[in-house]
């Protein structure tokens, strides 16, 4: 037991030095952002917080874990920069959503976050100065692609400035705990699509009804006894439910992408992606020949997807994304030889890959 106490001890002083030295750490960030202010620069440095964290999980030799520590660092972070005032990111509301994990994962809890009800309107915040980023899903690993987002894209001049891969967990949850209680559940019809075989099994029969978010499906199974929702554990929390069954999804690497945009385009990383959006006309041999300079320029390409204009008939949007950044010299002449026979380019935005493997 002494030895115990001991130990209870020497963790107690160390505590007390990781506070020293967070505290000290914050005087030292107050100074950065007050000379920054008499030089007008750039209030939030992305590229700076994730040369810290390579650094830092570079050099850890454990065993504290390099994924622990990442998520320490982005609350330092977050917490540093409300000291001189909070980074006010947008989202698709309202509070307990996948999207609000997405930006609590990215940004730290001392962000101030400001739930909006639809992706238009996620990008009208941003455009107006209203918030410093916005972040929107753009797709799902079983669903695809979030079309209203590409949409968006079309006609926004925000950049792409991040990306986040957000594990999606979704857990089926009421007042009870208890299975038998449910006569109906509701969800976002994102996460019904992603739990489709589990429900088919396990709840046949029982009406799913869609609604606009996974917070609108927990507020209902709040009220209503005999309603259970599809959403994350801190809708639970929240809204005092009760989980019945966990990791209901029917795909074990069910990941939502979600997208950081801003007005400001991040510095080259070293391990980027840019997103392309282009149109052709529908004839044969036409996305061979749109992806034939990629080829000749020895450039991978991560995702391709296709979708209607909706501007006119047998007219096509390709979204693609593409290992590099438009300063390196092929990816810049393969979206120039792209470019000679598209209707329409837009280039999205060069920015940071999200590790896969961190759950980032």
């Amino acid at each position: 037991m002494s030895n115990l106490e001991d130990l209870r001890r020497s963790i107690d002083e160390i505590d007390d030095g990781i506070l020293d030295l967070l505290n000290k750490r914050a005087e030292l960030a107050i100074e950065v952002g007050r000379i920054k202010k008499q030089k007008n620069s750039q209030f939030h440095v992305p590229s700076r917080e994730m040369a810290i964290i390579e650094r830092l999980t570079a050099k850890n030799p454990g065993p504290f874990p390099s994924e622990s520590l990442k998520a320490v660092m982005k609350e330092i972070f977050s917490a540093s920069l409300s000291l001189e005032r909070p980074l006010k990111v947008a989202y698709l509301g309202p509070e307990a959503t996948f999207s609000h994990l997405a930006c609590l994962q990215e940004f730290g809890h001392s962000a101030l976050f400001v739930p909006v009800a639809s992706i238009r309107e996620v990008f009208g915040e941003v455009e107006r100065g209203l918030a410093d980023y916005g972040v929107v899903p753009i797709e799902n690993s079983t669903e695809g692609v979030i079309g209203q987002t590409l949409d968006m894209f079309m006609e926004s001049a925000l950049t792409i400035s991040a990306e986040v891969l957000l594990p999606v967990s979704l857990n089926l949850m009421n007042l009870s705990g208890n299975i038998e209680d449910v006569r109906q559940v509701c969800s976002h019809p994102q996460p019904i699509g992603q739990s489709r075989n589990w429900l088919e099994s396990n709840l046949k029969g029982v009406p799913v009804t869609a609604v606009s978010s996974t917070t609108s499906a927990a507020e209902i199974a709040a009220k209503d006894p005999a309603a259970a929702a599809i959403a994350s554990e801190l809708a639970a929390e929240l809204y005092g439910l009760k989980i019945i069954r966990s990791r209901i999804e029917d795909n074990a690497n069910n990941f939502t992408r979600f997208l950081v945009i801003s007005s400001v385009s991040p510095p080259k990383s070293g391990r980027d992606k840019t997103s392309l959006l282009f149109s052709v006309k529908d004839r044969a041999g036409a996305l061979y020949d749109m992806l034939r300079p990629f080829a000749e320029q020895g450039i991978s390409l991560t995702k391709i997807e296709s979708r209607p204009s909706r501007k006119k008939a047998w007219e096509y949007l390709f979204f693609v994304d593409l290992e590099g950044h438009t300063d390196d010299g092929n990816v810049s002449a393969a979206i120039a030889g792209l470019e000679k026979g598209c209707i329409f380019l837009k280039v999205l935005g060069a920015y940071p890959a999200a590790e896969t493997g961190r759950g980032k």
